[in-house]
């Protein structure tokens, strides 16, 4: 029987393995369709950026209740995946704490604190599964939010309570494992009682030995198979971002927010017509100016999109949405995560190639009116939490439909208008433009 379950445990492990690899090599070479962007400079500023923001979750702590308990759920799952190395250890080699004779007496400790994370990992979501279905946080309800109906409301709910099962797993089955250990079952170390799990051995009370064994088995399949449905689903969720967001904040830009990326060649263009500039014969007009699809944008911008969270702090920032328009910025990086997904089955459906399916990210994902309300304040970069460029990609987008396509609603133009004639976006002669200041003498 014990081979039997080596066998199986190897087989789910190796497949596991290779579904997550299939899936994180497809996000990989679809993140890699957008246009290339150096990201390298300065290594230091990057990397104190990445550990200040996701490992420290800095950002998090803006709102402290809820920091705490995030930072609770995350720093229980970077820790508790130390337990997970024991248990697939111990699935492969077919032992029961392979760790425990290792270690000796400091094995109750360990445990004792993996059980304490535990703890705090299965409280905070509790805890927020109620903030999303009972107290009912507004950025999250989709009567408020379209981008919110469906899927992506259910995948949030799904997450806490496949985390709730999990824990209480891994809790439960150091439980039956203790009252195994003061039975004297010779297959259960003597490593004495858990800190949390010692709680719920009252649940055990009268069941026989073999009862408890099959339970104990039963626990420790569910949280391990748990695990490997965890990893895999990952890949699929919003929830991407556990791994994500640390190549994110490392590759996020450094220039202050409000400095907007000037396209080289019409800066170029508008350099020679100014004369601080030679033309240059080599110069090659761009295939489109702005970002009509993903292919269109950087390779940033895409990451960006599979890095997001869903939290909602942009959607809830931004002064458009506030004041009833359709901008969402939390539905711009879910629609371009949308048309990336869509991009990467093309591409697995043709051998790796992208076939045109006649669709593209502005006007079949994102709408002309959801830009156009945009204002540019950066409110949205300055709440993610993980420094997720929304406004980038509404500027790229935005920056299609007025100069490629010529669409651009008639105030706009006439603003347009205005800078050509009078360098100022109001209509009168630059040598009026002080001319308010002659009632103030």
């Amino acid at each position: 029987m014990a081979v039997l379950q080596q066998v199986i445990f190897i087989v789910l492990l190796a497949g596991v393995s290779l579904l997550v690899y299939r899936r994180a090599n497809l996000i990989r070479r679809t993140i890699l369709i957008g246009k290339d962007e150096d990201r390298t400079d300065e290594p230091g500023k990057r990397l104190a950026t990445m550990l200040r923001v996701a490992f420290g979750q800095k950002k998090m702590f803006d709102r402290p209740l809820i920091g705490f308990l995030h930072f609770a759920v995350y720093i229980g799952f970077i820790l508790i995946n130390i337990e997970v190395l024991e248990i697939i250890l111990d699935g492969i080699l077919g032992k029961h704490r392979v760790f425990a004779p290792i270690l000796g007496g400091f094995y109750s400790y360990l445990i004792g604190f993996f059980e304490i994370l535990a703890f705090g990992v299965l409280a905070a979501c509790v805890i927020f599964l109620i903030r999303r279905s009972g107290v009912k946080v507004e950025r999250f309800q989709p009567e408020r939010h379209r981008e919110m109906s469906g899927w992506p409301q259910l995948d949030g709910k799904i997450i806490l309570v496949f985390e709730i099962v999990l824990m209480l797993a891994i809790l439960t089955m150091n439980a039956a494992d203790s009252v195994l250990q003061e039975m004297g079952n010779p297959h259960y170390a003597q490593t004495g009682s858990f800190v949390i799990s010692q709680f719920f051995k009252p649940l055990f009370t009268g069941w026989n030995e073999n009862t408890l064994v099959i339970y104990e088995r039963f626990a420790w399949w569910l949280h391990i198979a748990g695990i490997f449905a965890f990893a895999v689903y990952l890949t699929y969720s919003k929830h991407l971002h556990i791994v994500l967001a640390f190549p994110n904040t490392y590759f996020s830009r450094l220039s202050p927010k409000g400095k907007m990326i000037n396209m080289p060649e019409i800066t170029s263009e508008v350099k020679v017509m100014l004369g601080l500039e030679n033309q240059n014969a080599e110069s090659v007009v761009p295939e489109r100016f702005g970002a009509k699809d993903v292919m269109d944008l950087s390779w940033k911008n895409l990451m960006d999109a599979y890095s997001c969270t869903e939290c909602g702090r942009c959607t809830e920032a931004c002064p458009a949405n506030i004041t009833g328009k359709k901008l969402s910025p939390r539905k711009i990086m879910m629609d371009t995560r949308d048309r990336l997904e869509d991009v990467g089955r093309n591409m697995q459906a043709n051998g790796g190639e992208f076939v045109p399916d006649n669709k593209a990210l502005i006007g079949d994902y994102i709408l002309e009116e959801e830009i156009l309300a945009c204002t540019t304040c950066n409110a949205c970069v300055q709440e993610c939490p993980v420094l997720i460029n929304p406004l980038d990609i509404i500027l790229q987008l935005r920056r299609y439909k007025v100069m490629d396509e010529a669409q651009a609603p008639g105030s706009w133009n006439m603003m347009f208008q205005n800078l050509d004639t009078n360098q100022a976006p109001w209509k009168f002669s630059p040598a009026d433009r002080f001319n308010w200041a002659e009632g103030v003498k």
